[in-house]
């Protein structure tokens, strides 16, 4: 029998369950594509349920109790004395999420022989050592697509609360219990007209601008991989080769390319100083991708008019990171892949990838990226994100 080990995000402070705002969500069986959802033979939960948290526990403990398995589950990931790093050396699975992740470095994989599998249910597995993996014999999947339209939902809503200078007004009627119209409105913009560009233009990048096409906006993006001539046409995007001609060209950037070794530390000041003055960031993506003090030093500067995201390095961040006091920012936890209806999907998944797993099944490509021990998948462009 296995140990499954999953490190999940805190209860809510209020407790566990909430008071849940709705009595059910919209079933999804497939995404644009033609890709199905999660089809696991049975779930132990109800759709629309807080999931993703220590007592969600993804809805696993039935089914793996009733297996004969162990399930330890756990939000405390970090320092020397970790019930991750306490739990890792006889686990088997590893399962953790991009919002909260249990970061599997090479030391870490190194000091668990028993680990075979590490599931990410959601999108992204750059919190995996994957080079110690393919070493060490694993399989490393991710739920991919589970959450990839509530991230390009949200994404959209960052652009429009920036260049709209929604939080400052929201903040005079409620924290300042206030009426002052002018300075709400000084900042603020319409987003018909302006150039919006994606880097990346993968099934996240691709929905955001699907979802900004009526917004009367004009669209860029730029990816190695360039889209069909007809989805170009259709919504009249312009392609650029590299991020530089995309970022001098746009007045809204909005990131959705996976962190690897050439993204990583792209928007430094150099490439930032190209934009227009006045230009709007949102990353929902890897918060790597991106220098920290340059988007700082950008804001205080104004430089940049405005950056929204809710991906942080390390995750949580520290109290004193200083984009929590930055000017002109919108930043949330992150969220954007986590709302009630992508849970129900990216628990499911997981639960699918674990049937799979202990009844010797295939597990379906689409969710491998190293697949016992060696390079799974058809491999992510440099700019296009696989979620």
């Amino acid at each position: 029998m296995a140990k499954i080990l999953a490190v999940l995000y805190p209860d809510p402070v209020g407790g566990y369950p909430p008071d849940y705002a709705r009595d059910e969500i919209p079933t999804i069986t497939g995404y644009p594509g033609g890709q199905t959802a999660p089809t696991p033979q049975a779930i132990d939960f109800a759709p629309g349920h807080l999931l993703g948290c220590v007592s969600g526990e993804l809805g696993l403990r039935r089914f793996l109790e009733d297996r004969g398995h162990t399930l330890v589950v756990t939000s405390d990931k970090e320092g020397a004395d970790s019930a991750l790093d306490r739990e890792l050396p006889d686990a088997d699975v590893v399962v953790s999420q991009p919002f909260w992740p249990a970061y599997l470095t090479a030391e870490r994989i190194a000091a668990a022989p028993r680990l075979r599998l590490a599931i990410t249910a959601g999108i992204g597995s750059d919190h995996v050592d994957l080079p110690s993996a393919i070493a060490h014999g694993m399989t490393v999947a991710e739920v991919t697509f589970s959450n990839s339209i509530s991230v390009s939902e949200h994404a959209v809503m960052q652009i429009l609360t920036l260049v709209h200078n929604y939080l400052p007004a929201h903040e005079w009627v409620t924290a300042r219990k206030g009426w002052n119209i002018a300075d709400s409105v000084s900042r603020a913009y319409d987003l018909e007209g302006m150039d919006v560009g994606v880097l990346g233009s993968g099934r996240i990048g691709k929905a955001v601008l699907r979802r900004l096409k009526p917004f009367d906006v004009t669209l860029h993006y730029c990816d190695v991989h360039r889209l069909p001539k007809e989805v170009e046409e259709e919504l009249e995007l312009t392609w650029h080769p590299d991020a530089r001609s995309l970022a001098s060209a746009v007045d809204v950037l909005s990131i959705h390319t996976p962190l690897h070794p050439q993204t990583q530390n792209l928007f430094d000041d150099e490439l930032i100083g190209a934009m227009k003055r006045g230009s709007y960031i949102v990353n929902t993506a890897r918060a790597l991708i991106v220098n920290r003090d340059a988007v700082v030093r950008a804001l205080d500067s104004g430089q940049l008019a405005g950056y929204a995201g809710d991906v942080w390095y390390p995750q949580p961040p520290p109290p004193d990171h200083p984009w929590r006091t930055m000017p002109h920012e919108a930043m949330t936890p992150h969220v954007s892949g986590s709302t009630l209806s992508a849970q129900a999907r990216y628990a499911a998944g997981t639960r699918e990838i674990l049937e799979c797993w202990f009844d010797g099944r295939p597990i379906r490509p689409d969710y491998l990226i190293v697949e016992g021990g060696g390079l799974a998948g058809t491999g992510a462009s440099s700019y296009t994100v696989a979620g």
